[in-house]
C-alpha cells in the first residue's frame, strides 16, 4: 500500500498521486489551485468536537487517538476505498496541521493501514 503524508502548505509534486485533503476545515492560506487535490475526504476528519479537545489540549494524543480511530469506524467503507486505491498508486493524505507527529492524518494513515 502505498500512503504518505503531507501538509497542505507543502508544494504539490507529480509523485504525490492521488492527492486527498483529510481536515474538515480548508486550510488558511492555500488556494483550490495551488492544493492540487484530487478529493477532499471531510466527512473522515475528526468531529469538530474531538479537534477542538485536541486543540484547546483538553485531551491527551493517546485519548484522541482512541476516540478519533472510534469515529473512523463509521467510515469502514469509504475507507476501504481509498485503501483499493494505495494498491493502485500513491495516496498523498493532505492536512494542515503544524505538529507533523500528534494529527488526524498519522493516525487515519494507522487505521488505513489495519484495513489493508
Amino acid at each position: 500500500m502505498n500512503l504518505v503524508l503531507k501538509r497542505a502548505y507543502e508544494s504539490a509534486q507529480s509523485q504525490d498521486g492521488y492527492r486527498v485533503l483529510v481536515d474538515k476545515l480548508w486550510p488558511r492560506g492555500v488556494s483550490k489551485e495551488d492544493a492540487k487535490l484530487d478529493d477532499w475526504l471531510k466527512e473522515v476528519a475528526p468531529s469538530d468536537a474531538l479537534r477542538q479537545a485536541l486543540h484547546d489540549e483538553e485531551v491527551t494524543w493517546g485519548e484522541f487517538r482512541n476516540r478519533y480511530l472510534s469515529e473512523l469506524t463509521h467510515h469502514k467503507q469509504s475507507l476501504r476505498d481509498l485503501v483499493d486505491k494505495a494498491h493502485q498508486q500513491q495516496v498523498t493524505l493532505v492536512y494542515a496541521a503544524k505538529d507533523e507527529q500528534h494529527n488526524n492524518a498519522v493516525v487515519l494513515k494507522q487505521y488505513l493501514a489495519m484495513l489493508d
